[in-house]
């Protein structure tokens, strides 16, 4: 087994909204994200900065990754943003609209002038057509990059494209960003669902991105947590099949060739079930 950091359930909370970082303590997401971007206003900005600090520090969270998601490179906040969170120490800086290896380098070097800590990840978001293009070189861009993030309403955007459900119009996007994640070893995230009170159109993206490989889902509203955890775990039944995969290999080793329910078991199977029980024991592990 393999160290698992389970990420269903990332959510994004405005960090100028004392009370709704009050609430995360009691939200059961597996990530937050403390926005200093999209979510705040201008003349807030500062103070928010202050609020994602103080929450990071606090020790109030439990066993939730904690993320502070900074202004983008070329603002005016940036800076400041990246010092003040990196000596903060955060599980990882969120950062918007990464487009190349080189800024992941410069983001990366940013950080360290300001004392991140070893444990301080930097999670890029790929919400642009270049981003994608190059998305291989940005996963490998340092070994600090810890996840990518997507940002499907920028790429949507982007792409002159349009909200539908299903996404094709981003199918290839998503994947080639997968593609990139995995090669490299990095957690890959799934952008959020806009429409809150559309919980079918919701669960039935979830399952599109689970199905795909995603990790997890970033979220909007706490309403959406709930699903976003079961869509991203393995069922019951899932758990109960890959420890009967791994009783069959092991019992079989040396006879062979090995079946399980019918259906020949190589290797790769066994692999695959290890991963299975992997995220099952660390969801468990934060009840």
């Amino acid at each position: 087994m393999t160290d698992f950091t389970p990420l269903r359930s990332v959510l994004y909370m405005p960090s100028s909204n004392e009370r709704a970082l009050e609430k995360a303590k009691t939200i059961a997401c597996d990530g937050l994200i403390f926005d200093l971007e999209d979510a705040v206003a201008p003349d807030a900005k500062v103070g928010a900065r202050a609020n994602a600090v103080a929450a990071v520090q606090s020790g109030e969270y439990g066993r939730r990754t904690l993320t502070i998601r900074v202004n983008g490179l070329g603002t005016e906040w940036h800076d400041d943003d990246i010092a003040t969170a990196a000596a903060a120490g955060p599980d990882a800086i969120v950062v918007p609209k990464v487009n190349s290896a080189d800024e992941v380098r410069e983001l990366v070097e940013a950080m360290e002038r300001a004392g991140a800590p070893a444990h301080t990840k930097l999670w890029a978001m790929i919400e642009t057509p270049v981003a994608i293009l190059d998305a291989l070189s940005i996963a490998r861009g340092s070994n600090r990059l810890g996840a990518f993030v997507l940002g499907t309403n920028d790429l949507v955007k982007e792409l002159y494209a349009e909200h539908v459900p299903g996404r094709a119009p981003i199918l290839p996007s998503l994947h080639t960003a997968l593609l990139a994640g995995r090669a490299a070893g990095i957690a890959v995230i799934d952008g959020v669902y806009n429409n809150v009170k559309d919980t079918d159109g919701f669960l039935a993206e979830c399952e599109q991105g689970r199905v795909m490989g995603f990790d997890g889902k970033t979220l909007i509203h706490p309403g959406q947590v709930e699903g976003a955890n079961e869509a991203f775990a393995p069922s019951t039944a899932a758990v109960e099949d890959a420890r009967g995969l791994i009783q069959a290999w092991e019992d079989g080793k040396g006879a062979g060739v090995v079946t399980y329910n019918g259906k020949m078991v190589e290797n790769l199977h066994v692999e695959s079930a290890q991963r299975v029980l992997s995220i099952h024991e660390a969801i468990s592990a934060l009840a």
